[in-house]
């Protein structure tokens, strides 16, 4: 995966040239390509996900990809919902993902393929976005916990080991950011705000923030044996 960037006006694009170059090395990416309108007016939104983001699903010929323009949370989105101060594109989160993405992927951690991230400055704010490849058949694990066996909650505790061995640190590790895919194949999405780390207390942190997750989810007596489970496969 190489990745390289495109600038247009106030926009500025970072994105995988090995699958959006055509022969002479042209970039098949614009702005628009990562603007939600767009899709709209061609027709080609598949679906959207359930979240703060509103994750749409795209159709995009060979491949679906997934859009998430970034979204903040909390009291400060009552000030701006999709701005973030600016302090360069290369500090954006967005650039920050792509990149943290596209380097797990390319050590063979099953996170999506990085297709492209956008970030448009409007004076000291910025707004961005990102597309990853979309995994066929994938489900939230939020959405599997009714007919999960132990062996699928082990390999997500596998799963998360091979990350923090990476030195992955999620903070937003949670039953929605972990995907099973058709194959039953175990996958982590959302790296926003993620970061490498030396081995430390955040690991634990990852755990514990992930086992709030499932109580959210099921009652405490079949949380806590899915917890059980998940740690027996994290070791």
């Amino acid at each position: 995966m190489r990745l390289a960037t495109f600038r247009n006006g106030k926009t500025c694009i970072l994105y995988d040239a090995d699958s959006l170059c055509d022969a002479n090395g042209t970039p098949q990416i614009e702005p628009a390509t990562l603007a939600p309108d767009y899709w709209r007016h061609s027709g080609r939104i598949l679906g959207e996900a359930p979240g703060r983001g509103a994750s749409l699903f795209l159709d995009a010929g060979d491949d679906q990809w997934v859009l998430r323009p970034y979204r903040r949370g909390g009291l400060v989105a009552h000030l701006s919902q999709n701005r973030y101060v600016w302090r360069g594109a290369d500090h954006s989160r967005a650039f920050r993902e792509m990149r943290l993405t596209a380097q797990l992927h390319e050590q063979g951690l099953p996170v999506p393929r990085p297709v492209a991230a956008r970030v448009t400055r409007h004076w000291l704010t910025y707004e961005a976005a990102l597309i990853t490849v979309r995994l066929p058949g994938a489900r939230a694990l939020a959405d599997c916990l009714d007919e999960a066996d132990d062996d699928l909650l082990q390999r997500v505790g596998r799963t998360i080991r091979r990350f923090h061995a990476a030195g992955l640190d999620h903070v937003d590790l949670n039953a929605r950011n972990l995907l099973v895919d058709a194959e039953a194949s175990v996958w982590l999405i959302d790296l926003d705000r993620c970061r490498l780390r030396r081995p430390g207390r955040w690991q634990q942190a990852n755990l514990t923030r992930l086992e709030r997750s499932l109580h959210k989810h099921l009652t405490p007596d079949i949380a806590s044996h899915v917890t059980r489970q998940i740690q027996h496969g994290y070791g």
